[in-house]
Parts: C-alpha cells; structure tokens; sequence
C-alpha cells in the first residue's frame, strides 16, 4: 500500500507538533457557521437573445451547483451581475435563486449585497435578509474612499444583517477607494460576532492570508479567491474554501475541496489542480478573458446555458445607460482547444447529470 504523504502529515514534518496545531486552530473556529465552508462558486449570470436577465437558466445553473456538490454558491457578485444589471434585476435574481434554493440538497445560498454607496448596499441587504439565505456578501462600496468609510459602510450592514457576512476586499470596476486592512476585519469581527469571514484576493495575498488565518477564531473563516490560481498553497496556509466565478465546475471543485479538506490522495489533488489550472490558464489566449471567453462555451457544453450572450462594459470601463450584450464567438480551433483542455478533467466530473436544459422543458 502506498503510504501517501497527506496534508497534516506534511506539516507535522515541518513544524514540530503542527499536526496538533492543524486540530486545534480548527476547534478554535468551531464558533463559525458550519454552512458557511468550502467552496462557494459565484454564479454566471445568463441572459436572453434579447440582452436581458435569463432567470429560468439562473435558476438552473444554481441547480446545476447544487447537484455539483458544492457546499455553496455567491450571486450577485462579479462583474457581469454586480455592474451590469439593474437593481431590479438583481432584486428579482435573488428572489429566483431564494426559491430554487428550497429544493437544494448540498449547496448553501449566499447573496451579495454591495452597492456603490451605503443607501443602496441596505436596499440589497434588507431584500436578502427577506430572503433568508445562509449568508450574505459585501465588498467595499463604490463610494468609499478612506478605510474609515469601509467601516462605516459596513457597520451600517452589521445593523440589517442576521446572518454570516462575508467580507470580499476588493471593489468592483467603478472603486477607487483602499483595500480594507487586516486590522480593520479584525476589529469589525470583533464587534460583530456574525462577521469575520473573509474572501481574500488583495495584494499581497498570502502575507495577508497568513495574518488573517493567524488571527481565528476571531477571523471566523478565510477564503481563497483569485480564480483558484492560489487556492492549494492558501489552503494550507489555513483558508476553508474558494470564491470565484467557476460555477461551470462545481461537481469538481467539490471533489477537490473533499479530498483537501480529508487531507487525503494528495496525488489526486495535485492532478485535479493542475489540470483546472491548465484549462484557466487558456482565458489568457482567448477573447473577453476567461469567463467570456470559454466558460460561456463550457456552460453550454455542460447542457445549462442556452447561448454564449454577453453584456458588455461602456466606453473607459463605465456601464452604459442602456445594456450593450452580444453574442461571443470563437473560431474552430478555439474551441478545439477548450475541448481538449476540459477534456483532461473528465476522471473528475460527477457522472450522470440530470437536464438542466430550459429549452427541454
């Protein structure tokens, strides 16, 4: 029998009674919401021939995450749903997701609530908390130009929420302001006793995911963000999940948080990463980057998105008064490449998946 190497194993070799530690510092974050764990994909969002929200396939690519495995999924959070819908669109996406959620067997909802002041962050926040999902996220507001405007702005979100408050610490396209500090997570989670979880993807990412880890159980969770890129180093510095925009690849992202989280078939979970980190690699080739130039594609692919529709952002990175959407192309031998580079993760996908085609039904 091959005596693999695992995770806890590896850092009882390193650091004298480490292994010890590893227990501990997880019995210290004990007081953290066991929902809120692993990793948490943030929803793409669909849309029509037409431009606008395709709510029926939200629903079902959440259903898709679900059936993944994923212990949760974020929406609205990145860019395409956070900068270029309107508040009525994303009012309504939420409610969509509320009620597909009820049918859910793994994943947890979580909204986000972020706006580009403090007056439209409580609008989302108060139509969520209506909502009731498992937790909510914020980043920094569009408006905020000094650290102590982040406070603010967030203890303003602390008065409306009842329930885990992720922390994202970076802004949107339209944020200028600073990345919050670790000292300020710090102080907030203490005052809060429903924050202190945090998506970390500000510079430098692992001097401050090391102060952050360092700081449970009053730092109640970290997360890996950054598309995955860092998401195995991170993980053993002592984050507990990853929250990016890879719902596409839910069922894997959930097989390789089991394995990681076990500590167990450390070759497995080398494989499962390089072959992840060798298809993203690709959006660096590919037109609209990475989200719109493929994962569109794999959507489809994986029979949830019914065409590859994009709204785009007006000139100098300002969203339009009225949406501009096309639909993205990629020649044959782009797609060839997709194909060929998904194809390497096929051990890896859960087999059988039900229709998520709106169109079959």
């Amino acid at each position: 029998m091959t005596n693999h190497l695992t995770r806890r194993k590896l850092l009882g070799t390193a650091i004298s009674g480490a292994a010890v530690f590893w227990d501990k510092e997880r019995l210290l974050a004990a007081d953290a919401d066991p929902r809120v764990r692993g990793p948490f994909p943030i929803l793409s969002t669909p849309f029509t021939e037409t431009g606008a929200v395709d709510f029926e396939v939200l629903a079902n690519e959440a259903r898709f995450v679900d059936w993944g495995g994923c212990p949760g999924m974020i929406w609205p959070q990145s860019g395409d749903s956070v900068d270029l819908l309107t508040l009525e669109e994303k009012l309504r996406g939420m409610e969509v997701l509320a009620e597909a959620s009820r049918g859910f067997k793994t994943s947890a909802l979580c909204l986000g609530v972020q706006g580009k002041d403090t007056a439209e962050m409580l609008v989302y926040a108060r139509h969520a908390e209506k909502l009731a999902p498992a937790a909510i996220i914020s980043r920094p507001p569009d408006s905020g130009r000094t650290e102590d405007d982040l406070r603010q702005y967030w203890r303003e979100l602390a008065k409306v929420a009842k329930r885990p408050v992720i922390f994202q610490t970076t802004g949107g396209v339209a944020y200028k302001g600073p990345v919050p500090s670790v000292k300020l997570m710090i102080e907030l989670a203490k005052e809060f006793p429903h924050f202190g979880y945090i998506k970390e993807e500000a510079a430098p990412i692992i001097a401050r995911t090391r102060e952050l880890c360092a700081a449970k159980p009053v730092i109640r969770r970290v997360f890996s963000a950054r598309g995955a890129h860092g998401w195995l180093f991170e993980s053993h510095l002592g984050t507990e999940g990853l929250i990016t925009e890879r719902a596409v690849y839910a069922d894997v992202l959930a097989k390789l948080w089991r394995l990681m989280d076990s500590g167990q078939d450390p070759d497995t979970v080398r494989d499962i990463h390089a072959k992840l980190m060798l298809l993203f690699n690709l959006g660096q080739h590919l037109p609209g980057g990475d989200l719109r130039g493929f994962q569109l594609h794999l959507w489809k692919k994986r029979g949830v998105f019914k065409n590859m529709i994009s709204r785009q952002y007006g000139p100098k990175q300002t969203i339009p008064g009225k949406p501009i959407f096309s639909e993205l192309k990629l020649t044959d031998d782009e797609v060839v490449e997709i194909d060929f580079r998904f194809e390497a993760l096929r051990p890896y996908l859960k087999a059988n998946p039900p229709s998520f085609d709106a169109r079959a039904k």
